[in-house]
């Protein structure tokens, strides 16, 4: 018997959380506003976080890591950067328990108080330039291109699985330049990364864009992102690539004698994608059965399901299967055999639906009389008999069909879902009524900005790259405007 979602008509805020749970991607933990990723979400992650180091180090990048902790002291360095994430910071301040002879159990030792305080990373731009001060003296010390795979605390009240949670899993890259216009190439270079990986790997369509002032990584001078939309008409967020100018290098006293010998303060970048983007993953693609995966990142692309009435009848199945398998993964295929007892494949069916596997292929033995296998795509839920006889090219082919119908159905509801207004009647009429993006004229001030957050919550999600300059009036204050942005809801 299927698991029981609610549908996204009915609840999609439920329908996802019902989702992560019930497909075991994750579930709450015994510490507030934390998450367990569990093994089957945890593969989806490994699979990200391998295709994604990959692209990394085919564009130079290294690996390395640096502490958990970070000094207070180092975030009092840079102004922006503290005051964008001091009320989410997790401090620690003593390093010692000790038992509580009155009452049983462990209190703190009010004796072991740190000297000063450490703060939980919750991004490592201070003491990953406080360690680059050691390593940088010369251009020829130049460029540093790093990236870190870590987990990161920012504190949050109103917690949801993988889009927002206390502790969450990441990579955040440090790169050191000689001069500006290297980490401009390289801020550019990586929002390209992350948007090759969102729409070849994930199957997620995105706009690469710019930040605006209010919405940019607190210490950079610049913000590019990429925007997704979901199928609830909310946009999110999938990646961040920072140009940090020289903020970091001159609050951390980071220079380099040029080629001249001149000293110079390094020029940096930052930018960074986290689990957030499972979040991308389930609602860009999901629906009111289960899991839609794209087979790029799905744990296993095919899973086989038996199907017999005797025990003889599953030795002659498993037979065939096997060499179905060899097949398969001399394809570079995943698989999965299920020919456990305990379930019937009714029951199979509806799980492996669920968990979004995009392939699955039911054999009994009338279908071994005829040559033949029963192929279900996940994606469309079509069911088809495929010929035994070159089933792994048939497999190979439907895994690239799939992948890219995945694709053009999220692409064609994101174009369905950008809408064009000139004035605020219409702004509040589509977001209201319609979702998705906005394209408007903003008159560029940080006061209007906020003024269109205050009365309808929809935020500038990007300046996008693609679009031109062009003459209007500002959507709210009629003021002129010399080019449209995106605002949306967004997560």
């Amino acid at each position: 018997m299927a698991k029981e979602l609610t549908s996204r008509s009915e609840n999609y805020s439920q329908w996802y959380q019902d989702l992560v749970i019930k497909a075991d991607l994750a579930e709450n933990s015994a510490v507030r506003g934390c998450m367990v990723i569990k093994p089957y979400g945890y593969a989806i992650w490994e699979k990200m976080q391998a295709q994604l180091d990959r692209m990394f180090k085919d564009t130079g990048h290294v690996n390395a890591y640096f502490p958990l902790f970070i000094p207070k002291s180092f975030f009092s360095k840079e102004a922006d950067h503290v005051e964008g994430f001091a009320k989410e910071c997790a401090v620690v301040t003593h390093y010692r328990l000790k038992n509580d002879e009155e009452n049983g159990g462990v209190v703190v030792d009010p004796s072991a108080k740190l000297e000063e305080e450490l703060i939980v990373r919750p991004t490592s731009e201070t003491i990953i330039w406080n360690t680059y001060k050691n390593w940088i003296q010369s251009y020829r010390d130049l460029p540093i291109l790093i990236n870190q795979w870590a987990n990161v605390v920012r504190w949050e009240m109103r917690t949801r699985l993988f889009l927002r949670t206390a502790e969450f899993l990441w990579q955040e890259g440090h790169t050191a330049h000689a001069t500006k216009q290297e980490a401009i190439e390289e801020t550019e270079k990586m929002i390209n990364v992350y948007a090759e990986f969102a729409e070849n790997y994930m199957a997620v369509p995105v706009i690469k864009g710019i930040k605006s002032p209010n919405e940019r990584f607190a210490g950079a001078l610049e913000t590019y992102s990429i925007e997704a939309l979901m199928q609830d008409g909310k946009a999110l967020q999938s990646g961040t690539s920072h140009f940090l100018g020289q903020n970091f290098a001159k609050a951390f006293d980071v220079t380099f004698a040029n080629k001249e010998g001149k000293e110079e303060h390094v020029w940096a970048t930052s930018w960074g994608v986290s689990t957030r983007l499972m979040g991308a993953l389930i609602m860009a693609h999901s629906d009111d059965n289960g899991l839609v995966l794209p087979p790029k990142l799905a744990p296993y692309q095919v899973v086989i399901v038996p199907i017999y009435r005797q025990l003889e009848q599953l030795a002659t199945i498993s037979e065939k299967v096997d060499e179905i398998i060899d097949k398969l993964k001399a394809k570079g295929i995943s698989v999965k055999y299920d020919n456990s007892d305990n379930r019937k494949p009714g029951w199979k069916f509806a799980e492996y639906e669920l968990k979004g596997v995009p392939v699955r292929l039911a054999l009994g033995p009338r279908d071994l009389e005829n040559g033949t296998v029963e192929v279900a795509r996940r994606d469309t839920l079509e069911k088809t008999s495929a010929q035994l006889d070159g089933i792994e090219d048939y497999v190979e082919q439907l895994l690239e069909d799939i992948q890219s119908n995945i694709f053009k159905k999220a692409y064609d509801y994101r174009e369905a879902h950008i809408t064009k207004v000139d004035s605020w009647e219409e702004f509040k009429d589509v977001l209201k009524n319609k979702g998705g993006f906005i394209s408007a004229h903003w008159d560029g001030t940080p006061e209007t900005e906020e003024r269109i957050k205050d009365e309808t919550k929809a935020t500038i999600r990007c300046m996008p790259l693609e679009f031109e300059p062009e003459e209007g009036k500002c959507v709210y204050s009629g003021k002129p405007s010399g080019r449209r942005v995106l605002f949306a809801l967004a997560y």
